[in-house]
């Protein structure tokens, strides 16, 4: 648990370190983005029900974290990236985009660069509040974590092995992804700028705060799931 918790606060400088500032841009070009990774996923099931994120896994889905990673390194790699969590409310809405920084290290012969599209399925209340309080989350110390499952024929009384799945896309590839010792951590000053005022993720993702109208359309995508 030491070892894992020491691995968890070296990636956590990763956070919002060189990797995730080339994929930096002001709140509302976040929230597209985000819009768009998550459109992207709904085309792939779409086009080919063996692929893509099952319905039942977004149908009972307590949130979902839409991140685009950039990995990059030579020899010591690094992996970084920006975007959004957002929660099902009560009345099966959902509520406005928090906004999150991402975040991991890595050892061995790795050259040039990659962009990666995440969706990082929340399956349980507990991987809500985990997000919800803020500072940072440890992927596999704080939340278990598992390679989200596939395909149409998915159980319809399959339960969640892990308090979240992870899904990923890179150049045109889908596939679940394990995402273990990684941190992905709260970016307070996004959260100001696009809710102007100091608002707390709770607050956000519990629905106390109203999105701004630029969150509309990544809300009208979230609905289509």
């Amino acid at each position: 648990m030491f070892a894992s918790r020491l691995f968890a606060t070296l990636c956590a400088a990763f956070v919002l370190a060189a990797p995730a500032t080339a994929l930096a841009g002001s709140p509302q070009q976040t929230v597209d983005q985000a819009t768009a990774v998550l459109e992207r996923f709904r085309r792939l099931r779409g086009n080919d029900n063996e692929r893509g994120i099952p319905a039942k896994v977004m149908r009972d889905a307590h949130g979902l974290a839409i991140i685009t990673v950039l990995k990059a390194g030579l020899i010591f790699s690094g992996r970084g990236g920006e975007g959004v969590v957002v929660t099902r409310l009560p009345d099966g809405k959902w509520s406005g985009p928090s906004f999150i920084g991402f975040g991991g290290a890595g050892f061995g012969l790795q050259i040039g660069a990659q962009v990666t599209e995440f969706v990082i399925v929340l399956n349980t209340p507990e991987a809500v509040a985990a997000f919800s309080k803020g500072g940072n989350v440890a992927i596999g110390a704080d939340l278990s974590a598992a390679a989200g499952p596939t395909g149409r024929n998915l159980a319809a009384d399959m339960l969640p092995t892990a308090a979240i799945y992870t899904y990923s896309r890179s150049q045109g590839l889908f596939a679940g992804m394990s995402l273990e010792g990684t941190v992905i951590g709260t970016q307070d000053q996004k959260n100001f700028k696009y809710y102007r005022g100091r608002y707390s993720p709770g607050a956000i993702l519990d629905g106390r705060v109203v999105p701004p109208p630029g969150a509309a359309r990544l809300q009208r995508a979230l609905e289509t799931f």
